[in-house]
């Protein structure tokens, strides 16, 4: 792929800071409030892989569609939810996103083309192959952003899904964010081919490797992508490699790794540390001006808090309504 990247562009890497810290620090508060049973269910953070949507939604247009798993947070504020909202969803209120009934995983934005958040593994890929379909039908330029993990790409729906975006040249960009385990198990223990954005070659597929731990990159690739779908060309995947700090869920304490191998990632892969250091670095930023924006960002995210806890819990009434009978 050539080199599209976002350097000289000053007010860009400044947002990609912003996005990327507005995830970590939302995430955090997510765990802390999960830990005060404040937030029920199932809980997916994206600690680690913040680089990955923050990177791909940047080179998105408006109009583009998004759609994800159950790891969903992340993906709700890059593409401009509101946090509050999106909080408010977690802890179960009538003013979040669904009203209080999708909780962590099944939330949506019609107003931002975001298309959820899906508990079933692999369920996203045809629905979102399927917003590339209307986008074709319309012709309207529009992107399927279409979000899955390195365990979801072992599920047969997936290779269906290739198989009619590619006969049918289908603009979508099929992200697999391969962040190394699916639930408790090693890519290695889980994958003849480790290698997945070779997974669709077979569909005649283009598939490029990304660095999902620098946001440039990221960004790059994206860019590219989406310029492809958008030319008619058909579908194209970007294999993210990335990681996540904490377990499969909020549940899972994550003993099929060990200790020193997050320590690892964490100091010298943090998508978040490193594009901190390389901004001051080239003189984007200075410390100064990155804790002014951390403590705005940790403000917003407070703020999302207070509203998520302080909100009012949907009426009794309302386990009857939006029922399909």
């Amino acid at each position: 792929m050539t080199n599209t990247n976002a350097a000289g562009n000053a007010g860009l890497l400044k947002k990609f800071y912003e996005d990327m810290l507005l995830i970590r620090r939302f995430e955090e508060k997510a765990g802390q409030l999960y830990g005060m049973g404040l937030i029920g269910g199932f809980c997916h953070l994206y600690i680690g892989q913040e680089a990955v949507i923050v990177g791909a939604q940047s080179a998105a247009e408006p109009k583009d569609q998004l759609i994800t798993a159950y790891r969903d947070h992340g993906h709700m504020l890059a593409c401009g939810m509101d946090p509050k909202g999106v909080m408010a969803e977690l802890t179960g209120r009538s003013t979040g996103y669904s009203r209080g009934k999708g909780g962590s995983m099944h939330m949506f934005s019609k107003e931002k083309n975001f298309y959820g958040g899906h508990g079933i593994v692999g369920a996203q890929v045809p629905i979102g192959t399927g917003l590339a379909f209307a986008n074709r039908y319309r012709d309207d330029g529009s992107v399927s952003f279409t979000y899955f993990g390195d365990g979801a790409a072992n599920q047969g729906q997936v290779y269906e899904s290739f198989n009619m975006a590619e006969l049918w040249k289908l603009p979508v960009v099929y992200v697999i964010e391969n962040n190394q385990y699916a639930m408790g198990t090693s890519v290695a223990r889980s994958s003849a081919e480790q290698h997945f954005y070779k997974r669709g070659l077979s569909f005649n597929i283009p598939g490029h490797e990304v660095d999902g731990m620098d946001v440039e990159a990221v960004y790059a690739a994206s860019q590219e992508a989406a310029a492809w779908c958008r030319s008619g060309k058909g579908p194209i995947i970007l294999e993210m490699k990335t990681y996540r700090y904490r377990g499969h869920s909020m549940s899972d304490p994550a003993k099929y790794r060990t200790r020193e191998e997050v320590q690892e990632m964490r100091e010298k892969r943090d998508p978040i540390e490193q594009f901190s250091s390389k901004l001051i670095a080239q003189g984007v930023v200075n410390e100064e001006e990155l804790k002014t924006i951390d403590k705005k960002i940790r403000q917003i995210v407070n703020t999302a808090a207070e509203f998520g806890t302080e909100s009012p819990e949907p009426a009794l009434s309302e386990l009857y309504t939006d029922i399909l009978a």
